[in-house]
């Protein structure tokens, strides 16, 4: 399933008592649309999910699937390291109307290979909404191996992969073995014209946020054999990947925003706002922009 070629993670609005703020929310999602977005992964890693209730998320997805109201698909950040949690999240993401879910590979526990196959097979098994697999060992503490994607593959709705070990080689190795409706997405920004080269369908970004026209371009002039050109945007664009890195995410992002005149507010505990320092790293990179 091809969800399109730049997708969002989007950044939770926050207010000041740090409560959701839906209000900001809309005008964010209009900001996105507007701006490059093909699709919005709503409560995942950016959008600061695990300081997010359930009850919350629940609200979040309700609210961003209105008012989108069918322009792109909108994914829903739905996974834990419970599988019965896992699962009882996901049935209730299904009822907001979100598109697809994206179930992150369990994290802390570290299952083995065995486990995130079980663990997949049991979600699918217990919804009817296109799944997408989270492959996020940095965060998760557990990578899921090439040929465990590739297997998951074959279950009638997992449909996707999002990509975030930075192994390009693996990610070739998915693409090449799996079926070619399956879709696979880059989770690193700086990965997102070389995944392409590759044959990934395009990135889930947080850069999009403020590149995403930028971004779209970019694969648009490689699709009709301008690689040159898109190299050249892809080295343009390299600081603005790199600094949204820069600090613990969503920090740098959420700065970029708020310098781009997208009131967005701050962040919960534990992530803390940028020092002076970086704020000034991140406005540099906002000019060149």
């Amino acid at each position: 399933m091809n969800f399109g070629k730049i997708l969002t993670a989007m950044v939770t609005p926050f207010d000041q008592n740090e409560s959701i703020d839906f209000e900001k929310a809309t005008v964010l999602v209009e900001h996105l649309l507007e701006n490059g977005s093909d699709g919005l992964v709503v409560a995942g890693t950016t959008g600061e999910s695990p300081t997010l209730t359930a009850d919350e998320k629940v609200a979040l997805w309700s609210h961003v699937v209105k008012t989108v109201n069918g322009r792109v698909p909108v994914i829903a950040g739905a996974g834990s390291n419970s599988t019965q949690g896992t699962i009882e999240l996901s049935k209730r993401a299904e009822q907001t109307g979100v598109d697809a879910l994206m179930i992150v590979a369990p994290y802390y526990n570290k299952p083995n290979q065995k486990g995130l196959y079980a663990h997949y097979k049991s979600v699918a098994g217990a919804v009817d909404t296109p799944i997408m697999i989270y492959n996020v060992p940095g965060r998760s503490a557990v990578r899921i191996e090439p040929k465990t994607i590739i297997d998951l593959s074959k279950i009638d709705n997992i449909v996707s992969v999002k990509e975030a070990t930075g192994d390009l080689d693996g990610m070739a190795q998915i693409i090449e073995h799996t079926n070619e409706k399956f879709s696979v997405y880059s989770g690193d920004d700086h990965l997102t014209l070389p995944a392409y080269a590759i044959g990934a369908n395009g990135i889930i970004s947080v850069s999009a946020h403020v590149a995403g026209k930028q971004m779209k371009e970019m694969l648009n002039l490689f699709d009709v054999g301008k690689q040159k050109e898109a190299s050249k945007i892809h080295r343009t664009l390299l600081p603005v990947f790199q600094g949204m890195f820069s600090a613990p995410s969503p920090a740098p992002v959420k700065a970029a925003l708020i310098h781009a005149g997208i009131d967005i507010g701050g962040m919960r505990l534990p992530l803390v706002p940028l020092t002076t320092e970086e704020k000034l790293n991140v406005l540099s990179f906002m000019r060149n922009l």
